[in-house]
């Protein structure tokens, strides 16, 4: 299924991202800027390497889910097992992308705004095509 297969990369661009957070502040040019618009805390209080490192792993879990269940990659098991994980996975991206929607709408900062604008959004978005996977298949 094509659907599953633009999620997939989608999140597995997502995890390699936070990979490279780990390194960089990629795209921006410092490590406060990227506090600030990315994750929204003072540059002292951005997570840990070990933690960035488990978001990527637990992003990167989600895409094989999602692939898996729309018959890109082979999984074992039942299929309810993937469709179940392809469902959490939109669960998840739904409850991220309503509850930043809600909290940033009340907050005027470098990453309310792109909360607002981008990344609410892309997880509402990747909400419903790894829905559409988990209930198509």
């Amino acid at each position: 299924m094509a659907l599953a297969l633009v999620m997939s990369v989608v999140l597995g661009a997502i995890g390699l991202l936070h990979v490279v957070w780990v390194f960089s502040p990629w795209p921006l040019r410092s490590r406060e800027e990227f506090a600030a618009r990315v994750v929204g805390v003072p540059e002292a209080r951005l997570p840990s390497p070990g933690l960035t490192i488990v978001v990527a792993a637990l992003v990167a879990v989600a895409a094989y889910l999602v692939a898996a269940r729309g018959g890109v990659v082979g999984a074992p098991g039942p299929a309810w097992l993937t469709a179940a994980g392809a469902g959490g996975v939109a669960a998840v991206l739904l409850l991220r992308g309503v509850s930043g929607l809600v909290r940033s709408t009340r907050a005027d900062t470098p990453f309310a705004r792109l909360d607002v604008r981008v990344y609410s959004p892309l997880c509402l978005v990747l909400a419903v095509g790894t829905g559409l996977v988990a209930v198509l298949g």
